[in-house]
């Protein structure tokens, strides 16, 4: 059976309550006006509906902390991170997944949600058909929302407009804020999504900027401005050449996008710092088996 809101407003922040149902109500978002569009934004930690690394070491190991942070820049860790007031119409995750990208990480992400046992329960007109995300019409005939060229119509039933926030918007996300606080497996998918998806693009990373031997402090900051996309491989390769100097290619690496991002990057060298100072960082990437060692 499905699972419905009833929802109600104080101020800018929006809450949902399940109906027929003694949980209570939560936040799904506040209401925000960006660069014209609106919006809602969530970025709760309560409840321990946060990241934690230690949580995950024994499955993932130091992967599990060389996301880490990232995950603090992006969203203080929030498991119930949402955005919806930019172009993507749609961001959600600890790490922000957004929905504009075609076969990317909001998309994958979100395809291993639909693979749950409950997913029903949450979104019971989307169905996953070879391998591609469907809307069911209320004849019965499937409407395919993403393919490898455009998203389009995937965040339009997320997100009508950024002109409003509508009721299609607010009952998606009180689906996935609900979702995440109250699934664990939920939860262990953005993780695992996570540590895929940078495992992944180390190794292009290491391809593309010859980090072979990197200390893990440098890679991560590469994966982390190309996640934000605050700068251009140009910008990163002409960073990363210092004739082998690492620390001065760590900081060179941490000027890029100062001072449009200079909050998100102190965050970013704060906790590299405190994994240095913990003995966790401290490793090199091995090219050959994709891992720090």
């Amino acid at each position: 059976m499905a699972i419905n809101f009833a929802f109600s407003q104080t101020g800018n922040s929006r809450f949902a309550q399940v109906i027929g149902s003694s949980q209570p109500k939560f936040l799904v978002g506040k209401e925000v006006v960006y660069q014209g569009n609106e919006g809602l934004t969530n970025l709760s930690t309560a409840a321990g509906m946060f990241y934690r690394a230690e949580d995950y070491k024994n499955a993932f190991k130091f992967w599990a902390y060389f996301i880490a942070p990232t995950a603090q820049s992006e969203s203080r860790g929030s498991f119930v991170c949402l955005n919806t007031y930019d172009r993507a119409k749609f961001t959600f995750s600890f790490m922000q997944f957004a929905a504009h990208v075609p076969n990317g990480d909001f998309v994958n992400y979100f395809k291993r949600l639909l693979a749950l046992g409950n997913a029903r329960e949450y979104f019971p007109k989307l169905v996953l058909l070879n391998t591609r995300i469907h809307y069911r019409n209320t004849n019965g005939t499937l409407t395919q929302l993403e393919n490898d060229a455009s998203t389009q119509s995937l965040m339009d039933y997320f997100n009508p407009t950024l002109g409003a926030v509508e009721n299609q918007e607010l009952i998606c996300a009180a689906r996935m804020v609900h979702w995440a606080m109250n699934d664990a497996a939920h939860r262990k998918i953005q993780v695992e999504s996570a540590i895929s998806l940078f495992k992944e693009n180390m190794k292009d990373y290491a391809a593309s900027y010859n980090l072979d031997g990197f200390p893990d402090k440098v890679c991560l900051t590469v994966c982390d401005i190309r996640h934000q996309g605050r700068a251009s491989s140009r910008h990163i390769i002409n960073a990363l050449n210092t004739n082998g100097n690492h620390d001065r290619a760590f900081n060179n690496l941490l000027q890029l996008g100062i001072p449009a991002y200079e909050g998100r990057i102190k965050t970013l060298r704060a906790e590299i710092k405190k994994l240095q100072d913990a003995g966790i960082f401290g490793k090199k990437y091995k090219q050959s088996t994709n891992d720090f060692v």
